[in-house]
Parts: C-alpha cells; sequence; structure tokens
C-alpha cells in the first residue's frame, strides 16, 4: 500500500549543522572531524539494536544476519551468515538473513568507503568485521548465563545455539537467555573462536537460503511490488548516446487506455500509465525528435580501427590524449632494436563492447513527497544511490530511505556512478508527486540498447625473447575507454580497472624489460564494469601471448608457465596450475576428438587456473570438460564457490565464443537474446572445482568474478594447440 513516511527518518528539514556538511561536500572543501561515509550518512537512521549492526535476534532465540551486501544471485549471504553462526556458535538451520538498510557509516564495503558490493569483496571485507559481530554476540550470552548461574564464565560454553555448563548440566538457549544477554555491553574487541575449531566454516553444511523462497515465488524482487495507488512508467530514450529531446507529441501516447501523464525529463520522455501494458503502448505511441547536436554516431568498426591506429603509430593523438605509463623497467626500445630476426612476437588483440544482460533488466520504485524520497528496489550501491537522487530531491543523502530487495543479475550494470534508472524513476516520482509510488521499468530491449557496456579495448603487445625462449622485453599498449572517470571517489593516475590483470602480471615480472602503457580515448559509449572488469581482457591477451611464446620456444605451456612463475616467485599461481594439471590428467592424452587448454589468472584476491577439453563440432568450438583450481583464502562455503566456478565459467565462455555489441552509426544493434546471442543450457560445460587447502584462519578472497576471465584464453589455447593459429579477436563465432 502507498504507506506514510517514517517521520523519524523524515525529517522536517536538515540541521544547520547538515546543511554547512552537505554544502561542503558539494563545494569539494576540507570538513575536518567529518569521514566521508558520515557525511553520506547524514539524514539516515543510526539506531541499532542490542546486538550491533549485524546480528538480530528475535524473541524466538531464531538469528538473523544483516547483510551489507546485496543478494543478486551470487549467494553471499549464505557466506556472511556463516561467519557470524560460526564465532556465535549459533544453530544453523535456525539463522536467516536479511539486507541491510541504507547507512554507510555503520554498512559501508571497508574496501571502498561507500556502501556498494562489487570487486568480489563482500566475504573479504566482511571476516573479520561479521567475526567480531557473531562473537560479540556470544560473549552477550556466555556473560548473562555465567550471572544467572552464578558461576565463571570460562566454565560457559556454547554450541548451536545452546548456552551450557557442564559442571552442574544447566543450559539454556538463546530465546531463555535473550532478555539478559540484551542488556549487556557488547566488548569491542571479543575473543575470536581458534579457527582449527571451526565447525560450519568450509563444510557443505553452508549453502544458500533463499533457494526455496525463490523456487516457490515468494522471493520479492522489484517487479513483485505492488502499492495502493501505483503507477507504472518507460521511458522513451535517445536512439543514440548523447542525443537529447528537441520536442515530442504526447496526443497518441495520451489516448491509449490507461495511460495518465507524460514527462520530459533529462533523459527521455517518459510515459506514466495504471499498468505496464498502458505504459508500453503509450511509449510506442510517442512521436520523439531528438536533438543529436552532441550525440555519439561512429559505428563500432570506426572506434576499433582508430584503436588499432593509435597503437600501430597510423592515428594521432587527439587533443587532451596521452599514454600513461602502468609498468615500466629496462631498456625496452633498446632490446627490440637489438632483437635478431625470430626473436620477436608482435599481436594485436581487440574486443568489443559487451551487454551485461542480466535476467531481470532495470527497474525501480520510488516515492517523493517534497525533499523526502522513498526507494524500493536492488540497490547494488546505496551510498551512490542515495547521492545522486539527494541531488534530485535537495536533501541530505542519508536522507533518501532504500529497502534494497534481491535482484534477478547485475554483473556490475547496477552500481553506475550516474545511477540512471534510479535517478529516471526518482524524476518521474516527483513530477507525479503526492507520495504516490510509481515502477519504472526498463524492458531487455531499454537496457541492452540504452544501458552500460564493458568497453571496447584494442591490446597490442610485442616480446623479444631470450635464447631459451623466455620473454626478455615486452612492450604492451592498451587502448580502451576508461571507466572510473567521473568517479565520485578515487581518480586520477591510471585507470586500475584498465589494466588489472596486466599490471602485476608474473609474466611482466620475470621480464627484465617492459614498457607497458594505457591510452582513454573519450567515446561517447557509456560504460561501465563487467564481470571481472579489466581481468575480461587482460586475462586473455596474457594467457594467450604464453601460449604462443611457449610453442615458439617448444616447450609445453604448462612447463612453460611453471618457468615463468618461478623467476617471478609466483607460488600461488603454480599451485594452483600444478592442482588443474593434476585433476584433469594433463600428461596424459585427452580423450579422442579433444583438445586441452590451459590458463592461469589472478583477480580480486585470489587466483584460478582452468584447464579446457575442446573440440570443433560443425564449424565451432564446443568445450566439454573444464577442471578448475582456486586459492580464494579459507572456503567458507565450498558448495557455493563451486557455484561460482560454474556460473563465472558459463558467463566468460559466453562472451568469449558469441558475445558482442556492435553500433552501426551510434545505433546499438543487438537489442535481444536473438542478436545477441548467448551460452545455451546444452553448451555449457561440466566444471569440476577444487579448491587449494590453506591454513586455518586464511583471510577469504573473491571468488565471484574470478571464475569469468579464465575460460576464454584456455578454450583459445586449446584451439592453437589444435590448428596452430592464434586467436586475436572475440568473440571467436560470429554472428
Amino acid at each position: 500500500m502507498n504507506a506514510p513516511f517514517d517521520r523519524r527518518r523524515a525529517q522536517a528539514g536538515p540541521s544547520r549543522r547538515d546543511v554547512i556538511v552537505t554544502a561542503t561536500a558539494a563545494g569539494g572543501a576540507l570538513l575536518v572531524g567529518c569521514s566521508p561515509t558520515s557525511l553520506m550518512a547524514l539524514g539516515a537512521e543510526g539506531e541499532v539494536g542490542a546486538f550491533g549492526p549485524f546480528v538480530k535476534i528475535a524473541p524466538d532465540g531464531a538469528v538473523s544476519v544483516v547483510c551489507k551486501h546485496i543478494e543478486f544471485g551470487q549467494g553471499n549471504h549464505a557466506g556472511l551468515a556463516a561467519i557470524v553462526a560460526e564465532e556465535l556458535d549459533a544453530d544453523w538451520t535456525r539463522v536467516g538473513w536479511e539486507h541491510a538498510p541504507a547507512n554507510a557509516k555503520l554498512y559501508a564495503n571497508g574496501a571502498m568507503g561507500a556502501q556498494l558490493t562489487g570487486g568480489s569483496s563482500a566475504i573479504n571485507n566482511s571476516w573479520d568485521q561479521l567475526r567480531k559481530a557473531g562473537a560479540a554476540a556470544r560473549a552477550m550470552f556466555v556473560q548473562a548465563a555465567a550471572a544467572r548461574w552464578d558461576v565463571a564464565v570460562s566454565e560457559i560454553t556454547v554450541e548451536n545455539g545452546v548456552v551450557s555448563h557442564a559442571a552442574s548440566g544447566r543450559t539454556a538457549d538463546f530465546r531463555e537467555l535473550l532478555p539478559d544477554a540484551a542488556k549487556i555491553t557488547p566488548p569491542a574487541e571479543p575473543t575470536l573462536k581458534d579457527p582449527a575449531r571451526f565447525t560450519l566454516i568450509g563444510t557443505d553444511r553452508v549453502r544458500r537460503k533463499d533457494s526455496r523462497a525463490k523456487s516457490t515465488g515468494e522471493t520479492r524482487f522489484t517487479m513483485d511490488v505492488q502499492a495502493e495507488n501505483l503507477l507504472v512508467a518507460m521511458v522513451a530514450h535517445p536512439p543514440r548516446f548523447g542525443a537529447r529531446v528537441a520536442s515530442f507529441d504526447a496526443a497518441a501516447a495520451k489516448a491509449v487506455p490507461g495511460v495518465v501523464e507524460v514527462y520530459e525529463i533529462p533523459t527521455g520522455v517518459a510515459v506514466v500509465a495504471d499498468n505496464t501494458w498502458a505504459a508500453r503502448q503509450g511509449r510506442d505511441a510517442l512521436t520523439v525528435t531528438w536533438d543529436e547536436a552532441k550525440a555519439e554516431t561512429r559505428s563500432s568498426a570506426d572506434i576499433l580501427t582508430r584503436f588499432q591506429g593509435l597503437t600501430d603509430g597510423s592515428a594521432a593523438l587527439a587533443e587532451g590524449e596521452s599514454w600513461q605509463a602502468f609498468e615500466s623497467r629496462g631498456d625496452v626500445a633498446g632490446q627490440m632494436q637489438g632483437a635478431a630476426q625470430g626473436e620477436a612476437l608482435e599481436i594485436g588483440y581487440d574486443f568489443p563492447y559487451l551487454a551485461h544482460a542480466t535476467m531481470e533488466p532495470m527497474n525501480c520504485v520510488a516515492q517523493v513527497s517534497g525533499n523526502q524520497a522513498r526507494l524500493t528496489f536492488a540497490s547494488q550501491g546505496p551510498t551512490l544511490d542515495q547521492l545522486n537522487v539527494a541531488k534530485v530531491v535537495l536533501n541530505l543523502p542519508g536522507s533518501v530511505e532504500i529497502e534494497t530487495l534481491p535482484a534477478g543479475g547485475s554483473f556490475g550494470r547496477r552500481a553506475n556512478f550516474q545511477s540512471d534508472f534510479v535517478v529516471e524513476c526518482v524524476e518521474i516520482a516527483r513530477k507525479v508527486g503526492k507520495n504516490r509510488p510509481v515502477k519504472l521499468v526498463w524492458t531487455r530491449e531499454d537496457d541492452m540498447a540504452a544501458g552500460y557496456f564493458r568497453p571496447l579495448v584494442h591490446h597490442r603487445v610485442k616480446v623479444v625473447t631470450d635464447a631459451e625462449g623466455y620473454p626478455r622485453a615486452w612492450s604492451h599498449r592498451i587502448v580502451t575507454q576508461s571507466i572510473m572517470k567521473g568517479a565520485p571517489f578515487g581518480g586520477g593516475g591510471v585507470d586500475e580497472t584498465a589494466v588489472e590483470g596486466a599490471k602485476g602480471s608474473p609474466y611482466l615480472a620475470a621480464t627484465p624489460h617492459v614498457d607497458a602503457q594505457l591510452l582513454t580515448p573519450d567515446i561517447g559509449v557509456p560504460v561501465l564494469w563487467w564481470r571481472s572488469v579489466g581481468a575480461t581482457h587482460t586475462a586473455y591477451v596474457m594467457e594467450h601471448t604464453i601460449d604462443q611464446l611457449a610453442r615458439r620456444a617448444g616447450q609445453d605451456p604448462v612447463d612453460y608457465r611453471r618457468a615463468l612463475y618461478q623467476k617471478a616467485d609466483a607460488r600461488r599461481h603454480l599451485a594452483v596450475l600444478d592442482l588443474a594439471v593434476e585433476k584433469s590428467g594433463w600428461a596424459e592424452p585427452a580423450p579422442e576428438g579433444w583438445t586441452r587448454g590451459v590458463a592461469v589468472h589472478e583477480c580480486f584476491g585470489s587466483v584460478v587456473a582452468q584447464v579446457a577439453e575442446v573440440k570443433m563440432e560443425n564449424g565451432e568450438p564446443k568445450v566439454g570438460r573444464v577442471v578448475t583450481a582456486i586459492d580464494c583464502g579459507t572456503a567458507i562455503s565450498p558448495n557455493q564457490i563451486a557455484a561460482q566456478m560454474e556460473g563465472g565459467t558459463c558467463y566468460g565462455l559466453s562472451a568469449a565464443l558469441y558475445g558482442e555489441v556492435t553500433l552501426t552509426e551510434g545505433r546499438v544493434d543487438q537489442t535481444n537474446f536473438d542478436t545477441y546471442r548467448v551460452l545455451r543450457h546444452n553448451e555449457a560445460p561440466t566444471v569440476e572445482t577444487y579448491i587449494l587447502a590453506q591454513p586455518a584462519g586464511a583471510h577469504p578472497t573473491g571468488v565471484g568474478e574470478p571464475g569469468t576471465p579464465v575460460i576464454g584464453p584456455a578454450v583459445a589455447n586449446a584451439l592453437l594447440a589444435l590448428t596452430g593459429e592464434a586467436i586475436t579477436a572475440q568473440p571467436f563465432v560470429k554472428a
């Protein structure tokens, strides 16, 4: 229903201090005594329960873990809940989870300084924080029991949610002790459990908590949101990026039954209706004239040609463009000039724009009354969304209330610096006003033609080898758009998202002379991180180049890598390579008709090795068995890690085989799955996952993205072994 605002959250107006703080932030001045996370949380409800911001315990003793990271299919809620449950010694069958409210001060991502899910950091940045939260809650129950039974704290034990005193035989569950425990102040530095005593973390018991709800339709997604007087909106976006509305005729749209009103907003023309169908029909009936004076009108082929020319010298730098070194040592130019014939390998690689292609396109529900805004949707970056919405309604970021729902996928799409579809929804709800809820719905065509993309990228690599065939000098040029340009945080210097995976590579570490540079031209196509970000192209370039060098040296690609890893002291890479090779049976012949390829890559703190078995079938590569080895620190949920390796592998394979977004004179050609081919069920490989054993208590690293970039080069290397030809462009299969 159309619920009224909670007046405790929706203040009559910001305080004088808050106005000063907001004005200071907007002006970019130094604010003494207020951190960025505190600033972003101004106006937000800051009250927490007795057990702190991450743990709630119901009167019946059930535990709910408050997750500051969104659940959009990756299953991070299970691992986050397990960390708390392990330290709390809770009954895992009675542990649930819920999304945290939007409050950067309480729930900021420790790696980013904002409440944001990304970079495969959910478990990694929450590990210490949630261990302490669970241990503190446990200490409160122990202290409550000790006081009640008049015994020493050291004599109390907790197991599966039951607090016991062995000497007297007394026991009590969380429900019984809750009133007393809730009165105790949580210890700031609780004693953590010895990881050697973990009974939940690392076991197969740590499984998703949302499977039943999703299977039965109980899970509430944004499209499921209903409210009294709810309106549905759709937006007519310009056919070219950068275009603006010149004029429009709404007469035909308003004649559609159910259409309520038509509004011009900064990004297009919005049709508001009583239902989705009417909004769609009304939008289709609009007549819009677009001002394309500042629109991007180039085709993707033209953009790629210029990128290629910038690396081979046939195209000149434009005003303001400059190369930036991201790894440099030695005398590469001298080594190149002195190289004998046959010592150098020079090759270029091309990567297209890619769509995120989430199963659930973008959507949002917003209510606006004056300068108060309430949002209900799948918010991947609540802090970004609060900041951008606050600019529209002229209020404090923390005053923008967000109820975060699960999402049907994201792969990075739902977190962008502009909060594009969120701001659209708020702009429309602001025009509707009166706190009336508005649900904005993007179709898949909207998202694929008017959304954000993995950037188009070109690499040029030239490597000179020594007498043994190993890299002596490595020249590397990358040309791509910058994802981080205009970011509200960070910025300056090399865009790390464009070079990650090449920068810091053990192959460069093992090379005495290196000259690696990046160029980021301005293009009018909106780009964004895409699952595994820079590694989507750098992993391919590094790994496929290494296989070509191994062939030129007459060496087995596994042995060649081992030698380079030893030169670079890359022990983690060597360990996962050895594990994948062992489990795949690399030393034995591949099954008849199949060939094998190997690739290894590090991203988001984890190292993954894959061996892929590939054959050609009807002129296209078919991938059968994929053996994956991963070093990800402590494996909290082995089952979920395997699921992420499987999903990441299929997502990466889909892109390598088929993924491509092209532009013709600035217009996107692919708008749905009929023209943007993705991997089908019958094309998915069998993925075996092996987790490298770690010392007890090792800090966990990312698993959501590291499985994505490795499969492409593993398949390409198998095809190189089969045909002797390098694959210099993705996708492998052209539409």
